[in-house]
């Protein structure tokens, strides 16, 4: 019998305690591709859980506070101790800060598993001082998941004060864990500051099949072109379940204003993040 491919260790978490029609959208994906196991930083009711149970090998609904790290331990955890990690020849961590797969995310498997890397993300991000794969999307492979330090790492994760503290402890962490025990690490693509929020439609473009939720609020609503055409050259059912989402989270006037296809109001919120930005600088 030949060896399950993947597996896919899914974090989610919904400020209205239910489970988004997106995140029900990327598990049914996700689940034509590999085994998934969800956990949810939410304590849902079960008619919530049954709405992902069909396209989970098992699902997790506990809050825990402790962001999407806190999730891929608890599933990491579960794959471990029912000793099935040693069937998949590949560990995905992936989380629910993105909407997608906007059209065929058979393309990003491919070129992630081609990758002479032990561990690669979608997206590499670089700063002045570091860099590290953004962990809403990182592969790993045999010799990082059945490894006793990934083990120690994941299983030590706990809650944290700060949000920045999580990025920097375990999304920073992870990338430095795996170069410490001298394993290989990269990406599909390599962004700068803050792209991946900033220029969704670059690396849409460029073959990303997700788009970041933190674009739907950037910069007093800037990124409404980018985003609307991204909309409008993406799979119909992947649409309809980010319309239905962002409409409940953000509000239906909001996402009319956003995705507005008037020139003024687009030149006159570019300009007013412009002049914000430049005050924000010289202060």
């Amino acid at each position: 019998m030949a060896e399950p491919v993947r597996l896919f260790l899914f974090a989610g978490y919904d400020k209205d305690n239910i489970v988004a029609d997106s995140l029900v959208y990327y598990v049914k994906t996700l689940s034509k591709y590999g085994d998934v196991i969800v956990c949810i930083d939410n304590d849902l009711p079960q008619t919530e859980i049954q709405k992902i149970k069909p396209f989970a090998i098992h699902t997790i609904a506990q809050r825990h506070g402790e962001y999407d790290f806190g999730s891929y331990k608890r599933a990491y955890q579960y794959a471990r101790d029912k000793k099935i990690l040693k069937k998949y020849k590949n560990v995905y961590l992936v989380n629910d800060s993105v909407f997608g797969p906007l059209f065929d995310i058979k393309s990003i498997f491919d070129k992630i598993e081609e990758k002479n890397f032990d561990a690669c993300g979608i997206v590499v991000a670089k700063h002045e001082t570091h860099s590290y794969m953004e962990s809403w999307f990182v592969k790993l492979d045999k010799k990082i998941f059945l490894s006793n330090w990934f083990d120690k790492f994941i299983s030590g994760v706990e809650k944290q004060p700060t949000k920045i503290s999580v990025t920097i402890k375990y999304e920073h962490g992870l990338t430095n864990i795996i170069s410490k025990n001298g394993c290989s690490w990269g990406g599909i693509f390599t962004v700068y500051g803050r792209k991946t929020y900033n220029n969704p439609k670059s690396l849409f473009i460029g073959g990303n099949p997700f788009v970041k939720k933190m674009s739907f609020t950037r910069h007093n609503g800037a990124t409404g072109k980018q985003i609307k055409y991204i909309l409008n050259h993406s799979d119909k059912p992947a649409v309809e379940s980010v319309i239905s989402t962002t409409n409940r989270i953000y509000g239906e006037k909001y996402m009319k204003w956003f995705l507005t296809s008037n020139p003024l109001k687009i030149i006159y919120r570019n300009i007013s993040y412009l002049i914000t930005k430049i005050k924000n600088e010289t202060i």
